[in-house]
Parts: C-alpha cells; structure tokens; sequence
C-alpha cells in the first residue's frame, strides 16, 4: 500500500535587522543597510527561494551608549511602511511584513496604512506587533514616552481591537471606539485590502505575549529553537490558544535562526567560529559587559577576565538595557561560565551573544529543519544572515533544493495569492470573532 502522507511543510521567512550584532560589518561584502537596492536584493532572493515573506525591523530612536550613537546602530534607516510599499512593485509573491509599535502610533493612522499596503501588494501584508513601555523611545512620539509595563498589551489589543474595527466598518458609516487606551469617534472610512487585514505577527515571549500571541496572532517569531524550548513554547502556546478557540493550526511558530554552511560538517563549525569572532569584535565585546555591567569599564582587556566588581545601577545603553535585576542574573551566569571554562570576555560575550541556530552541511542543516517542522515544534525558520544584503543567496542555493528534495517544502507559490493563502492560514481571528473594546 502507498504512503500518501504528506510531511508537513516548511516556511521560511528572511530577516534584515537594523540594530544588532548578527552582521558582521568588516566583511567587504557587507553591503549597505539603508539603499533600496540592498532591501530588493534580499527581498528578490527569498523570492526566489520561495519564502513566505521578507520581515523589516524598526527603529523607534538610535540607541545611545555612554551618552553617544551606539555604533552597531543604523544611521538613515528608512521606515518599514513606504519601503515595502516600493519593495512591492519589485516582486510579486513574497510576504511584507512590518513591525510596527503598537505603543506610539494610533490605530486609525495604523489601520489606514497597513490597508494601502495590503492594496499595493495585491494582498501581501504583515503587521509585526511589538510594544514598549521605555520613556527612551516614547520621547520621539507626541504623547509622551512613558506606559506602564504591564499597561503594554491592554494599549496592544485595544489599538488591534480598534484597527480591525475600522477594517470591517461600512465607509461612511457611524463609527464609535471606546477603551480605556483608545478613542476613535466618525473615523474616515477604510477600505480593506485583498486580506482583509494584515497577517498578525507577534514576537513577545512574556506571559502577558503569549497570551496576545494566542488571542490574535497569525505568526509567532519566536526566540527559542533549541528544541527544548521549542516545545514547551508549542505546547504553551497551544494551551493558550485553546482558550480562544483556536487550534496549533491556527498558529505558525517561526524560532530565528542565524546559519553557517560548508561542505563538511567540520568546515560549517569553523566557519561559524570565523563569523562568531567576526561578530564580536573586542569594542563590540567591551561594550556589550558595559551594558550588562553599568559600568564604564574603559582601559578593560577584553582577552582577559570579565570585571570583578558587581553591576551597579546606571544604564550605559539607552533603549537597549534589561533591568538590574535581570543584568545581575546575566552577569552570574556569565561568570560561572568564564570560571568553568577558563573563557576570557570576549569569549563569554561571543558564546553569549554569537549563537548559531543552524550549522552543517547543506544536506545536515536540510535534514535538521525537516525533522524540526515534522516534530510540531516549530513550523520553519526566520533566517538573519550574518551578511547584509547577500547573505540570504547562500542558503536559497543550497539548502532550499534539499529541503524540495525531501518534499517538505514547495516547489512553487501557491494558486492563493494572498500572504495569508502562502502561510496556509485561515481568515484573520481579528475578522472572524466579534471584536470590541474590552
């Protein structure tokens, strides 16, 4: 008797980050991050590959350290919306999703712009989520910087809830939003995309996160995929998702996945060692315990020990520093590490901060996201190359026809048109429950 099971399918998604310690900016090859010719080669090439969509982090403010622009950050970066509405007209297929803060900006603003990009795109779109509560960020926004942590998600799902009502209104019709976040009284009328509404990305991994995630996201881009991890987020979330009617299905989780390749195994982990070291240069390793630390530690070796004094107080990274709490925790483990290990600063931050989720052989690293995928853990990868914009080219070459090879993932786009029809999801929760303020 024929096996007529299908294995379930892969999706993968490529990532171009603003702020961050994944590119490796000495490699001649690195590329410019804010000319539109470096968003449409990556765009272009996920394309290719068939990836379900292209993911564009957001810069609120520049990072400050010790008072000045911290220097992994992007000077001139555009805003997320205008340029994927022109990376729409250089492709025909790929997702465009955006990640905008739902702090900030008002829904009805929101709403507007995320429908147009929806019509641009023939059905394309994607809104990633993500809050704040730092009076850092806020300070650029007319409102003022500062919520209170744990009012984030109530302004989240009041400033979604009010969207998806504007979305599903008549145009012209009377129109009233009340919450204790948002108030919209006769807001112009907004035509809705092809979808509906854009694909609800989510990458939170709080309680009160997952909780949103369950309620109202599409995607989940997950920080865990250690399989571990993995599967206690799957199963969490599939709990949660429960109590809104949902099922897994309803969901894909996304884990990142930074990758180095060779053609044997032993080549891909020294490859990734290079890039590792690339990564964290002894500035970059220096200023990285700086943050976790609070301390300027000027003058510091960063081949040698890690500081001996505890971490005080001040934050020296502005808008990106966790709390003392969190920053003494870090630097226990940071220091039973180096002790254990015999690890000098810079390797402790490289082990820290330079991991790679996905190391092998075309063939191992194929092997290894098909059985990822198959066990439900997660449902793909969003893939962050350490080379901004050729980075992706790499592993659209070489690992994507494995993964057709071993059926697990498509040789074509769909008939569907939509973002939502490439990631198999059904209609939007925000469209088919009846949403109202709480």
């Amino acid at each position: 008797m024929s096996n007529t099971h299908t294995p379930r399918q892969v999706h993968l998604v490529g990532y171009f980050p603003g702020v961050n310690h994944s590119t490796v900016w000495s490699d001649p090859a690195s590329g410019s991050q804010i000319e539109f010719d470096s968003f449409a080669h990556l765009a272009r090439t996920a394309e290719r590959g068939l990836f379900d969509y292209v993911f564009l982090a957001e810069g609120l403010r520049l990072r400050e350290h010790k008072g000045e622009i911290h220097d992994l950050d992007v000077v001139g970066r555009p805003a997320a919306l205008p340029l994927l509405a022109a990376l729409s007209t250089v492709t025909e297929r790929i997702g465009l999703v955006a990640t905008v803060n739902s702090t900030f900006n008002d829904p009805a603003d929101l709403a507007r712009q995320f429908a147009t990009l929806d019509h641009l795109s023939a059905g394309r779109a994607g809104w990633n989520v993500v809050t704040s509560s730092e009076e850092f960020f806020g300070a650029n926004f007319r409102r003022g910087g500062y919520l209170d942590r744990d009012d984030r998600y109530d302004r989240a799902s009041e400033v979604l809830r009010a969207a998806a009502a504007l979305w599903r209104a008549r145009p012209g019709a009377e129109f009233g939003f009340r919450g204790a976040h948002v108030r919209l009284d006769r807001v112009p009328g907004v035509v809705p995309g092809p979808q509906g509404a854009p694909v609800i990305v989510q990458a939170g991994d709080s309680l009160d996160g997952r909780d949103f995630a369950a309620e109202y996201a599409e995607v989940v881009f997950s920080p865990h995929s250690d399989p571990e991890p993995a599967a206690e987020l799957s199963a969490d979330l599939t709990a949660r998702l429960a109590r809104f009617g949902r099922t897994r299905e309803d969901l894909r989780i996304l884990p990142s996945a930074t990758f180095a390749l060779g053609d044997t195994e032993a080549e891909a982990r020294e490859h990734a060692r290079e890039i590792a070291r690339a990564q964290v240069s002894p500035q970059t390793a220096i200023a990285t315990v700086e943050r976790i630390w609070g301390r300027d530690l000027e003058g510091i070796d960063p081949d040698g020990p890690l500081p001996r004094q505890e971490p005080g107080e001040d934050e020296l990274r502005r808008g990106q520093a966790p709390h003392l709490g969190e920053r003494r925790r870090i630097a226990e483990a940071w220091r039973a590490r180096a002790e254990a290990e015999g690890l000098t600063l810079r390797e402790v931050v490289t082990g820290a901060i330079a991991s790679f989720a996905l190391v092998g052989t075309p063939t191992s690293v194929a092997e290894r996201i098909a059985a990822d995928v198959a066990s439900g853990r997660v449902d793909g990868y969003v893939l962050v190359p350490h080379l901004q914009p050729q980075g992706l080219d790499t592993f659209v070459d070489r690992v994507v026809p494995e993964l057709q090879e071993r059926g697990v993932y498509r040789t074509e786009y769909p008939e569907g048109r939509t973002l939502r029809d490439v990631l198999d999801l059904p209609r939007p929760p925000l469209l088919t429950r009846n949403i109202q303020a709480h």
